[in-house]
């Protein structure tokens, strides 16, 4: 039977993979949705991405809760560069789309797997689909313009 001094000194038997940076807490208001901030917390690994979306207005109270929203998983597809494969994990009707298509854009990309948790709701918020797309694409760009960095 091994000593206390002789069990710890043997080393744990788990290899933790450190992020590429720490995760980063993004906010950005959404272009065509009045008064509305979309914050993002994005962890970039060396396997993978994660990303969790939700958005504020200046009526929330820091007391509201929101709801989860969509889970999705999405890696490339390594026979086609061009499509993309996804599962829900966690599936809100109201936000599963929108979350379907960050996910895929973002693997497709990035050409890693990545996570997507987003409670989003464009319909909720009002907005027509090209203030929708126009919102997709500036969250697009500025998780892409940080996984480029990390990549330099």
């Amino acid at each position: 039977m091994a000593t206390a001094a002789e069990a710890a000194a043997i080393p744990p038997q788990i290899k933790t993979e450190a992020p590429y940076i720490r995760p980063q807490e993004i906010s950005l208001p959404l272009p065509k949705a009045l008064h509305t901030t979309a914050h993002i917390h994005l962890t970039l690994l060396e396997t993978c991405t994660m990303v969790f979306l939700t958005t504020s207005t200046p009526g929330d109270s820091g007391w509201s809760v929101k709801p989860m929203g969509s889970f999705i998983y999405a890696m490339p597809d390594r026979s086609n560069p061009r499509n993309t494969i996804s599962t829900t994990l966690y599936h809100l009707p109201a936000s599963v789309e929108y979350t379907a298509r960050l996910a895929k854009i973002l693997a497709r990309r990035m050409k890693i797997p990545v996570y997507v948790g987003c409670s989003i709701d464009p319909v909720a918020l009002g907005l027509l689909v090209e203030e929708e797309m126009e919102g997709l694409t500036k969250i697009v760009d500025v998780i892409m313009k940080r996984w480029e960095e990390t990549r330099k």
